[in-house]
């Protein structure tokens, strides 16, 4: 593994094991799963991003799968800043899984764009502070 594909690694978001439990009748991991996923990953890009504690998700673009997952497999979910607006931060997520039992070869999942919006304990829309110039 290079330097920089081992930086990359220890960026992740999150990174699961798929198990069982997340297969669906064709042996492979349910889209729903891996959508879960990149919900969650999205998440903690936008609060390391902004300091803001609570989001809700109003969006996510476009997720084309161009690889199955299986059981076993390790899936890195990682994301990165787009935009931030007054209230709203846009994250892309990219998904990699390294395929158990094939050490090092790692294929790319999907990716998608989710667009959260920044609330109060009250589920109220807020206005996200910004950053110190």
């Amino acid at each position: 593994m290079t330097e920089k594909e081992h930086a990359r690694q220890s960026n992740a978001a999150i990174r699961v094991t798929m198990m069982p439990r997340d297969t669906n009748h064709h042996g492979t991991i349910f889209g729903g799963i891996i959508l879960s996923y990149i919900d969650q990953a999205g998440g903690v890009e936008a609060v390391r991003h902004t300091g803001h504690q609570f989001f809700v998700t109003v969006a996510m673009k476009e997720v084309i799968f161009h690889e199955p997952v299986f059981v076993g497999d390790l899936v890195s979910f990682y994301a990165e800043t787009v935009r931030v607006g007054n209230t709203s931060i846009t994250v892309r997520v990219a998904v990699e899984a390294e395929r158990f039992g094939a050490h090092g070869k790692i294929v790319p999942v999907t990716e998608a764009e989710v667009v959260f919006v920044a609330v109060n304990q009250n589920r109220e829309k807020v206005a996200l502070k910004k950053p110190a110039v």
